[in-house]
């Protein structure tokens, strides 16, 4: 028997594939476009100029990371020439550890194509990246999870990244506009530094809030049926929302996930009617508890849940 479904997969593909038109895409492009705009403008007078960038927070799985991925796609997609007479670049660098700024320096060579011997020192290493970023028309830097190179403890290191960061974007020789996200907790940090947090606009992903977004939540439901092309209807109601954002913590992303679940779980079945019970399954799948002991099975599902325990197990297994 193969490892590989491929019923499911093609029942999952175009539903991964799928994008739903979130108001925050657009204020995220028009962020960009600010910083892309400011840069082009001071770069073509051939002057000593300072970049700006954008800080990105929110709670974890917001979807914070698809959305900016997917703004770069785009923005790569339209190959903006610089005065420079190179097509701009932003790199992507995860950072899902704690590191220091000589190993920050060495995963950003890595990211340019330029691997380095560790045994380099850190200004050489950091002199390094503003050659191969200048040579590669990189006018920016993606930092995805900011938050992890910041300690509540080690001031002395914090106050090291945010000069550094600030004397990237400052760089005379060639400025980097600088893109960080991650948790809320990040913005503390950046706002101790007050030339640093003048430099980047802050855009802020919010957590699901009810009533607010009952429509909302109900326009994406519908948005991913019709993309499985099943029908939603029965599950079009306030209390179904309601269980819905309970369940995935109020976050966007994790509403995604688990929609995507069901819908999949849906198709596979030879059914063409999402159900509650389609959704208890997925639900169970996700948190790898017995089926029926789920928010969309449980009446009083406030009180027998806690959905940050569930979220915080998720965030373990990954």
């Amino acid at each position: 028997m193969s490892f590989v479904d491929m019923e499911a997969v093609a029942a999952i593909a175009p539903l991964k594939e799928a994008s739903y038109p979130f108001a925050r895409a657009e204020q995220l492009h028009q962020a960009l476009r600010w910083c892309i705009t400011d840069y082009y403008a001071k770069a073509s007078l051939g002057k000593d100029f300072e970049a700006r960038g954008l800080m990105v927070t929110g709670q974890s799985r917001l979807g914070k990371t698809h959305e900016i991925k997917k703004m770069l796609t785009s923005f790569h997609a339209e190959n903006i020439v610089m005065p420079s007479g190179q097509p701009a670049r932003i790199i992507t660098i995860l950072l899902s550890r704690r590191m220091t700024w000589k190993d920050l320096g060495l995963a950003v060579l890595e990211a340019l194509d330029y691997p380095l011997n560790g045994r380099r020192s850190q200004n050489y290493i950091w002199a390094r990246v503003i050659d191969e970023a200048k040579r590669l028309g990189v006018i920016g830097i993606y930092f995805d999870e900011c938050q992890h190179v910041f300690s509540k403890d080690n001031h002395k290191t914090n106050r090291n990244f945010l000069d550094s960061f600030k004397t990237l974007m400052k760089d005379a020789r060639w400025p980097i506009m600088l893109i960080l996200s991650g948790v809320p907790e990040l913005a503390g940090y950046v706002r101790s530094e007050e030339q640093l947090a003048r430099l980047l606009r802050p855009v802020e992903f919010d957590e699901i809030r009810l009533p607010r977004d009952l429509e909302e939540m109900n326009n994406l439901a519908y948005s991913f049926a019709d993309k499985a092309e099943l029908c939603f209807d029965e599950l079009s109601t306030k209390d179904f929302l309601k269980r819905l954002s309970f369940a995935c913590a109020n976050r966007w992303g994790l509403v995604i996930e688990l929609m995507i679940e069901a819908f999949a779980l849906c198709r596979c079945a030879g059914e063409t009617n999402c159900t509650i019970d389609h959704f208890s399954q997925s639900f169970s799948r996700m948190y790898g508890l017995p089926v029926g002991l789920s928010p969309f099975d449980v009446d009083d599902y406030e009180v027998a849940f806690d959905p940050i325990v569930l979220l915080k197990q998720l965030e373990d297994e990954d």
